[in-house]
């Protein structure tokens, strides 16, 4: 049986080629992922097989449906281009991290060891790139274009804002390397190679740009307001480890005299469990949080306007679903 999509799909015709469609990916993303040598093959199926929304191929395979070739065999191939390339990353992000867990198991740098997570993450961002070229000059541009704007992303959250910068800015420019960049190029691989005119493959591009950093920002905020581990980590996380996210830096512009105590808990990492929990309970009752939610829910908004190029039906009402789910997840 299929698994479950990562959004609802009201039109059942759509929601059946959308399954069929994933199913495909699994299949082909299994055998993309095959070395010559069983132990990297091991390494490389470890977090895939840990699950994962699949956001970012069923956004390619979702735009493709835009077209007037939704079945076309590059349509698959760029999914998994995408999938492969958010998996390499993740890699190379919990070494970075020195995380223990990722979706629920031990991460591979603590399942092995670093060594072993870079260069799992080195093969699969290689097998993206060897997919990639089977797409064309034009995706090997895009796709290198995508890989310096995620480069780009991780070493803006690694050196953090420039003194005298804003924190908040720099936040969003993060976000939109790190993570939008990706998710946009989705939404373009599937419109282009579905055969969408440039208008659309240019609007669903920059409407993927929008869902991309209202998908990290919902993360930002569920670290702060989720009551269990139904988001995939503890909740308060990035408050502990002193990681900015959306309320958090929201918060810290505060004049307010009443927001001293928790402009002061939250400017360094909280490692004692009292003043983590303080804090906690101070962001989750402070405004920052709703006017962070506000911002990821405009940035829906804004993400839904630009589907304005695409008919009314099925299509258009799913990838509205997408942002809104996008905006609004709980998980």
């Amino acid at each position: 049986m299929s698994a479950p999509l990562a959004l609802p799909i009201l039109d059942h015709a759509l929601e059946a080629r959308l399954r069929r469609r994933m199913d495909e990916v699994e299949v082909a993303l299994a055998e993309h992922v095959v070395s010559e040598a069983a132990f990297v093959t091991t390494a490389a199926r470890h977090l895939m097989d840990a699950g994962g929304k699949r956001f970012r191929p069923l956004l390619v395979l979702l735009a493709a449906e835009a077209g007037e070739r939704p079945d076309h065999p590059d349509v698959l191939l760029s999914a998994c281009v995408v999938e492969l390339t958010h998996l390499a990353s993740l890699y190379h992000d919990d070494v970075m991290d020195e995380a223990d867990l990722r979706r629920g198991a031990a991460s591979a740098n603590a399942r092995w060891d670093n060594h072993v997570a870079i260069l799992t993450g080195d093969f699969l961002f290689s097998k993206s790139s060897e997919l990639t070229a089977e797409l064309g000059a034009d995706a090997v541009r895009i796709q290198a274009q995508t890989f310096t704007s995620l480069v780009e992303g991780q070493i803006l959250e690694t050196l953090g804002p420039a003194d005298g910068a804003d924190p908040l800015e720099h936040h969003l420019r993060t976000v939109a390397g790190k993570t939008g960049s990706l998710i946009a190029t989705s939404a373009r691989y599937g419109a282009r190679f579905a055969g969408t005119p440039t208008d659309v493959e240019d609007a669903l591009h920059e409407y993927g740009a929008k869902v991309g950093v209202a998908f990290q920002l919902s993360d930002d905020i569920l670290d702060i307001a989720s009551e269990s581990e139904e988001s995939g980590k503890t909740p308060g996380t990035d408050l502990r480890e002193g990681v900015p996210t959306l309320p958090v830096l929201i918060a810290q512009r505060s004049t307010d005299p009443a927001d001293a105590r928790l402009v002061e808990l939250v400017s360094a990492p909280l490692t004692d469990d009292a003043l983590h929990a303080e804090a906690l309970e101070l962001l989750r009752a402070h405004p920052a949080l709703a006017e962070a939610r506000a911002y990821v829910i405009n940035l829906a908004n804004e993400a839904k306007s630009l589907l304005k190029v695409l008919p009314e039906g099925p299509v258009r009402t799913a990838l509205e679903a997408f942002a809104d789910v996008v905006a609004t997840r709980t998980a």
